[in-house]
């Protein structure tokens, strides 16, 4: 029984480490480790940060992404060791301990001086079962080894291709980001060429966020440099500004807004598949006083929304095929979601530092500046 317990072990940790760093996709509707996992130690730790407040909360969040997989390496390694231990007690323990008389605690000791390949000599395998299982583990730990060092670069490439639009878009659409900030600072854009392009990067990024989150979703709790930037909201925020444009902006980019609108959709929904989140509501992000102010700030730049009389109409059902799911994986991953337009002028991050200075661009003339 010891030994096929330790065989079924086996098998779950080692599928569960395929599917999780081998495997290029998506994997749910099944019981995993990988997945209870993150279920159990996520939870009470977003259930810690509520007690903290501001940045504090924010920065004990950010913990949680780098130390998961941490812990989950730790949890896969302590799995193989275990199974391998129980796989040589049901063998018969057939071990020479120079310190004692063998047993189960020797078989785990055993199995965790080969699995991490120490040699240290003092347990020693005798019968060929037991030496057959000795050499496999020693081969795995190797193994083991390999993924691990190929697994964090892997991941930190992935974070660090994200982070860059997102810092990118500090400047474009302000901190917070926002999609009435976005738009008004492309107000001088001559036949919103700077824009078009800006949508068809973003939609190469939703697509990169898609497969490496989808193919390493730990990925997902780590946070942003600023706490008032996240990939979550940026993602709302390209959709939010692409809503605007496809229902309401006259001679805008309208074909690469529907393209970004539809990749950055896709998403958001299939991460709320994979983060089992189902599509929520929390309230209107957009009622009536902020669609007004949405339209006083386009105009001030120039840009007039179209005289529709379905355009509220319209722009809410646009809203309703992603803000569920965004506001799903908000409440899951305690991501803010950006304003569609901000409460208050605030400095953007670039122009703060750590002495509260606060840097601004020369006026473009003598009534705006650039930002």
């Amino acid at each position: 029984m010891a030994g096929v317990g330790g065989a079924v072990l086996l098998a779950v940790v080692l599928w569960d480490a395929f599917e999780t760093i081998i495997l290029p996709r998506r994997v749910s509707g099944r019981i995993r480790l990988t997945k209870l996992f993150y279920r159990f130690t996520w939870i009470p730790w977003r259930g810690t940060a509520r007690l903290l407040s501001g940045r504090r909360r924010d920065a004990f969040l950010s913990f949680y992404g780098p130390l998961s997989l941490i812990l989950l390496l730790a949890l896969w390694a302590a799995g193989i060791v275990l199974a391998f231990g129980l796989l040589q007690w049901g063998a018969g323990s057939a071990l020479t301990f120079a310190g004692g008389l063998p047993g189960f605690g020797s078989d785990v000791y055993m199995s965790g001086t080969t699995f991490f390949t120490l040699g240290l000599g003092d347990v020693v395998p005798k019968s060929a079962v037991a030496k057959g299982l000795t050499a496999v583990e020693a081969g795995m730990g190797f193994a083991f080894l390999a993924v691990v060092i190929g697994y964090f670069p892997v991941i930190y490439q992935a974070f660090s291709r994200r982070e860059v639009a997102i810092s990118l878009l500090d400047a474009r659409a302000g901190s917070p980001p926002s999609a009435a900030e976005l738009l008004w600072r492309h107000r001088g854009d001559p036949g919103a060429a700077a824009l078009a392009d800006l949508l068809r990067e973003w939609e190469r990024w939703a697509a990169d966020v898609l497969e490496s989150h989808l193919s390493y979703p730990p990925l997902a709790y780590f946070r942003s440099q600023h706490y008032n930037e996240s990939w979550l909201a940026a993602l709302t925020t390209i959709l939010d500004t692409s809503a605007v444009v496809m229902v309401g902006l006259e001679g805008w980019c309208l074909r690469q807004a529907e393209l970004t609108f539809a990749m950055a959709r896709h998403a958001v929904v299939d991460l709320a598949q994979v983060f089992s989140t189902p599509p929520g509501h929390a309230g209107d992000r957009l009622p009536a006083a902020d669609l007004a102010r949405l339209r006083e700030r386009l105009a001030s730049g120039g840009m007039r929304l179209k005289a529709r009389p379905d355009f509220e109409e319209r722009l809410t059902e646009l809203r309703r095929m992603y803000e569920p799911y965004v506001i799903a994986l908000s409440r899951y991953l305690s991501l803010p979601l950006p304003p569609w337009i901000r409460a208050t002028e605030r400095p953007d991050n670039w122009q703060t530092s750590a002495w509260d200075r606060v840097v601004r661009l020369p006026a473009r003339d003598s009534s705006e500046d650039h930002f």
